[in-house]
């Protein structure tokens, strides 16, 4: 649920602004206020079926986006690059070949 939770901020930083208002209020509420979907359907006057729904369906469109933009995947993937590089240049011996092979790396992330 962890896993779920931190993918779905992360993805919700990333497109945010895709969304309509309505769902990325109660975005925040639910994943980053950590309202109950009831709560957030008393302080809208809406049913916790409807807020529920919308929250499913927002979670659809922001995995959507990912699968099409891919912005959250090469984030991560420059991440680790970049730690990676950190690592080499923090070794004795740096050994300058790995130095570039990793630079490559991530040039190769689009």
């Amino acid at each position: 649920m962890l896993e779920k939770t931190t993918r779905l901020n992360m993805l919700y930083d990333f497109y945010h602004q895709l969304l309509t208002n309505k769902q990325m209020k109660y975005m925040e509420l639910y994943y980053r206020e950590d309202y109950s979907l009831a709560e957030i359907a008393n302080h809208n006057d809406v049913s916790r079926q409807a807020v529920h729904d919308t929250i499913k369906r927002t979670e659809q469109h922001l995995e959507m986006y990912e699968k099409k933009l891919r912005l959250y995947d090469k984030f991560s993937q420059r991440n680790e690059q970049l730690l990676a590089l950190e690592n080499a240049l923090q070794e004795e011996k740096i050994d300058k070949a790995r130095l570039l092979h990793i630079v490559e790396q991530i040039k190769k992330i689009e």
